[in-house]
């Protein structure tokens, strides 16, 4: 027990071994930060940012990490890209793809109990908290940033799929935050998952599949075009 216990703690610090350190290409504009949703297929070129990189022909910088939050205390972990905001590397970016503030909801507070928490993350009006300081940050240096929300369950067979009303309310300060920079653009999911099509996700019905990544990929690009 204690084995598989500290294989499960471990496996998000494996992960991150396969996200990019530095750009392959120091000439790279596009940086990509967050959890387990962009994370997802980097191991064989099917991710989000992966998917972005092939459609506008540049290079993205991955530097997202499978279970980060955006509210992280542990000092170490956190610097090894468990903490988003500590994903965040100096450099000469045009843009910064983001995501963040599922984990914190759902491994965090079970998505119940939430409200201290979600207002760590952003207050209600979008203007305080962890994720409104994170992309005033990247403001600051000169890039503009897009906001990724979250799939949506199918309604079927998914184990998040009590994590709705927070989610939900999640996006809708995020949004409030983007509603007042013209460098903030904030991306929708909410419309992606047609009722019952289990396609857009992978087996564990919590992320996306390659088919998502890719569309998710298309609507980032587009923006960035």
């Amino acid at each position: 027990m204690k084995r598989l216990l500290l294989i499960v703690l471990l496996l998000p610090l494996l992960v991150s071994g396969c996200t990019e350190a530095v750009p392959r290409d120091h000439s790279a504009r596009i940086l990509a930060m967050g959890d387990s949703m962009m994370a997802w297929h980097s191991g064989t070129r099917a991710s989000i940012p992966d998917g972005v990189e092939a459609i506008l022909g540049e290079p993205v910088v991955d530097r997202s990490v499978s279970g980060a939050r955006m509210v992280y205390n542990l000092p170490v972990s956190g610097a090894l890209g468990m903490n988003i905001s500590q994903q965040y590397r100096p450099g000469k970016w045009d843009w910064v793809i983001l995501n963040g503030g599922g984990n914190d909801l759902w491994l965090g507070c079970g998505c119940s109990w939430c409200s201290d928490r979600m207002n760590k993350m952003i207050s209600t009006d979008g203007k305080s908290g962890e994720i409104a300081t994170l992309v005033s940050q990247i403001r600051s240096a000169g890039a503009r940033v897009i906001y990724v929300g979250y799939l949506r369950s199918p309604g079927v067979g998914s184990v998040i799929e009590h994590c709705r009303d927070e989610g939900n309310e999640l996006e809708r300060r995020i949004s409030q935050l983007a509603t007042r920079d013209p460098g903030v653009h904030f991306v929708s999911l909410r419309d992606l998952v047609p009722h019952g099509d289990r396609s857009f996700h992978s087996a564990d019905m919590i992320h996306p599949s390659q088919k998502a990544s890719r569309k998710i990929a298309e609507r980032i690009a587009q923006i960035i075009n």
